[in-house]
């Protein structure tokens, strides 16, 4: 008998322990758990402050606004009441979001060198959300939840913050209605706001019964309907009232002496907003009738235009329920969609209609057409431009220019033209490329809040070129350049670029003449902070101080990694090792963390994404904190599914996973840091499904952890992901893909988590529910945890611990320990 260490003996004892705690019950009622404290402490760390500057004011002078975030939420938070209709999540106590960080406080600093000084006057304990700033830069005005109960405490209020003195104070008397989203916006005479107002003599909310009037039928009669699954849907008649009853606001002009004056009627508004000559409101309205299968973005929509004068009302469009769109990338409902105001015009409507009836598989000339319309909107439309492909986005500068994107899924194509608003002249293309090829994106224009509160190209000083920001990808990683494009014919100049050994990136142009821009600066060990640059003369000068939000712990060692996949594809991935790790500390049990992409050509697959010289910000579902457990970790290891030419990405998408994976870790095992016999692999939503995948057709991995993903893919046969094919068109690939399928080839240990409360199409938490049972029926080693109250990403602090807890235990168990007592026993 072979002597075993006292060390390998521990891990033995260790192990049998684990496997006896995981695999004792079928299942289990478990408190929530924590993991190490080390963990802990990077959980509960908040995010660095988030900025946004004014725009100028009559002198020219502009300010910054510092919003610090809260940390993670209780799951007691969670707990409150919350309605999940027609694909909306909220909360009923104050109609607005039932989920998500809020901000805690206020800072305000003047521009270039003043101090940052606290905003005073907050509600207390501040939940604020819809930061906004007015247009002449004099206030800001923000809203803030309250779920106490009392007649004027619950609810969203309004709250102004008179800048000069950096005072805030509550609008009295108005209640908010913000289930859609921001429920205000400033209007041009930057003296009120256009508002969704709870209607004030709404009644009691309606109740449901529990005694069924009849059954819930549905029906089509021989129409081409294909969508995709969804979550939260309207059920029955009680759904539909109920969502009525929250869903329905009136609009109202609120003053900031706290006065109102309503407009319109109420109903199911989604959005109001103020024209730049603040004489109209356009709005957004749904309406019945609704659907049980679809989201409220798909009810039947009307668009009006309402005089603020005289109270009259112009429909512009009223489009039924789009339950016939095809379920594939670029297609689009018929008819007019995308309505908004023209931003430099003083009441100009501007929409899109589809030249092919929104189906991209018919052949037309003109896949989209931009329409204008001026007030009072009774003339005819005028046409603005043609496309030869699917519109996807539309700036406005001015009336010689304005940018309009144009976007094609099947070859990946982007297009930037201009076009002039006021004299109709041919676009003029200023450039074309692919939408995957990272290397050559000339970035995306800056925008600035012009006098009537709308966002507007940045433009250089004689308004012949447009300020661009792009991240500047490389195979040295990303270097983030600000630059010029000429609006005549597309030229552009590089005007900056990150610095070397740090991570730049463009922000703001604050002075468009100079030009002076304020951009973010972090490094490996330095925190994101912000400083102002002059590119005309040397000056450089920091805004913000930000302390590590990490305090004074040792951050981790990260190395961006560039290598082969077996069919020469290149690859890479992000090393994290423990602080002070050696190469002769030897190989590290490490944690693979990846999410597949589809991609068309091998050259944009290959291309290096993220930067070397960024500041790791850890988030809840990084795999970044097992370094402090001694764990090497490939961070985001790139997975390019690819399909050439007429081949679809997903036609080798297992071949290509279990390749892509190997190289990752054959990477690891060159450089001396990753033991080849104690990796796990991880992943959320799609990324769990690759890990389920990667479990099912290779043998490279010890244990693996899937978290809320879908692992059979006929529960989702119009689609999935960016397959367009259905079940019936493609049975094959989606018997292949789904890892349900091959549950008796799972034998490494598998670790499902869901959260309950899932919201993503595609996920449901029945997905983890039959691949646990599929996996235990055929005799495999699986725990599945469902996360109480949780949607599709975390955000309960208990859960995001208790997470973190059985992927600890679960790496502990299966990895670490396994492979230590294993080793030891062996003659």
């Amino acid at each position: 008998m072979h002597s075993i260490s006292r060390r390998a003996f521990a891990a033995l004892i260790s192990f049998f322990l684990f496997a006896g705690f995981y695999g004792s019950q079928a299942q289990t009622s478990l408190p929530y758990q924590k993991p190490p404290q080390a963990i802990i402490d990077l959980v509960d760390t908040r995010p660095t402050p988030a900025v946004d500057v004014s725009p100028k004011d009559s002198s020219g002078f502009q300010w910054l606004l510092i919003e610090s975030y809260s940390g993670l939420p209780s799951v007691s938070d969670l707990a409150q009441p919350e309605l999940r209709l027609a694909g909306l999540r909220f909360n009923p106590s104050t109609i607005g979001p039932s989920r998500g960080r809020y901000i805690t406080s206020l800072m305000l600093q003047a521009l270039p060198n003043g101090a940052a000084k606290a905003v005073s006057g907050l509600p207390p304990a501040p939940k604020i959300r819809f930061v906004s700033w007015s247009p002449d830069a004099r206030h800001v005005s923000f809203v803030n939840a309250s779920d106490h109960e009392g007649p004027t405490d619950a609810g969203l209020s309004l709250w102004i913050v008179d800048v000069a003195s950096g005072q805030a104070h509550r609008v009295p008397g108005i209640a908010l209605n913000g289930i859609f989203g921001q429920p205000c916006e400033w209007s041009s005479d930057k003296a009120s706001l256009v508002c969704k107002m709870v209607p004030k003599d709404r009644g009691p909310a309606p109740k449901r019964s529990e005694v069924p009037n009849g059954p819930v039928i549905q029906e089509n009669l021989g129409r081409v309907t294909p969508g995709a699954t969804y979550e939260d849907l309207l059920k029955n008649p009680a759904d539909e009232q109920i969502f009525d009853y929250y869903a329905t606001s009136q609009v109202e002009t609120v003053h900031l002496d706290g006065t109102t004056q309503a407009i319109g009627e109420p109903g199911v508004i989604q959005s109001a907003s103020p024209s730049p000559d603040a004489h109209y409101i356009l709005i957004d309205q749904r309406h019945h009738p609704y659907s049980y299968v679809l989201p409220f973005p798909m009810f039947p929509e009307r668009i009006l235009a309402i005089n603020l004068a005289t109270g009259s009302s112009k429909q512009l469009a009223d489009k039924p329920l789009e339950d016939t769109i095809p379920n594939i990338h670029d297609a689009v409902e018929a008819g007019p969609r995308e309505f908004g105001w023209r931003s430099d015009a003083p009441a100009t409507v501007s929409w899109v209609e589809a030249g092919d009836g929104g189906d991209p598989r018919k052949d037309a000339p003109v896949r989209d057409t931009l329409f204008l319309l001026n007030a009072p909107f009774d003339g005819t439309p005028r046409k603005l431009a043609d496309l030869p492909i699917r519109f996807s986005s539309l700036v406005w500068g001015n009336g010689h220019l304005a940018l309009v994107e144009e976007a094609r899924w099947k070859d990946r194509k982007r297009i930037i033209l201009a076009v002039s608003p006021d004299a109709p002249a041919a676009p003029v293309k200023l450039f074309e490329g692919s939408f995957e090829d990272r290397y050559h994106d000339p970035g995306e224009p800056f925008e600035v809040m012009n006098a009537a509160g709308k966002r507007v190209l940045q433009t250089t000083a004689d308004s012949r070129g447009v300020y661009l920001r792009a991240e500047g990808a490389s195979p040295e990683g990303d270097r983030p350049f600000l630059s010029v494009m000429s609006t005549n014919n597309g030229e552009t100049k590089r005007l900056w670029q990150s610095a070397d050994h740090f991570f730049e990136f463009p922000v703001f142009v604050l002075d468009a003449a100079t030009p002076t821009i304020l951009l973010r600066r972090e490094s490996p060990g330095l925190p994101p902070n912000y400083y102002r640059k002059s590119l005309a003369k040397e000056e450089f000068k920091q805004v913000t101080f930000f302390p590590s939000p990490y305090g004074n712990a040792p951050l981790p060692t990260k190395q961006v990694l560039k290598y082969k996949r077996a069919d020469g594809v290149d690859l890479s991935a992000n090393l994290y090792l423990p602080p002070g790790y050696k190469p002769t500390d030897g190989l590290l049990p490490t944690l693979m963390e990846a999410y597949p992409t589809e991609y068309k050509t091998k050259s944009a697959a290959g291309q290096i994404s993220g930067s070397p010289y960024q500041f790791p910000i850890l988030y809840w579902g990084s795999p970044i904190p097992f370094v402090t457990q001694g764990y090497a970790v490939l961070e985001n290891a790139t997975i390019p599914i690819i399909g050439e030419g007429q081949a679809e990405p997903n036609d080798t998408y297992v071949d290509q996973l279990v390749a892509s994976a190997q190289a990752a870790i054959d990477e690891g095992v060159r450089l001396g840091v990753v033991d080849r016999h104690r990796v796990a692999v991880m992943g959320h939503s799609y990324g769990a499904f690759m890990t389920a995948n990667l479990l099912a057709h290779s043998d490279l991995f010890k244990a693996g952890i899937a978290r809320s993903g879908a692992y059979n893919r006929t529960l989702t046969p119009f689609g999935f992901q960016n397959e367009e094919r259905t079940y019936w068109q493609a049975p094959e690939i989606y018997y292949k893909m789904s890892p349900f399928s091959y549950a008796d080839k799972i034998k490494a240990p598998i670790l499902l988590i869901h959260g309950e409360a899932d919201n993503n199409s595609g996920t449901f938490p029945l997905q983890s529910e039959r691949l646990f049972s599929a996996i235990k029926g055929q005799g495999g080693t699986v725990r599945f945890v469902l996360l109480p109250l949780e949607s599709h990403g975390y955000a309960g602090r208990e859960s995001v611990l208790h997470m973190f807890w059985e992927m600890n235990n679960w790496m502990t168990t299966y990895v670490k320990n396994l492979s230590q007592a294993t080793a030891a026993i062996k003659p």
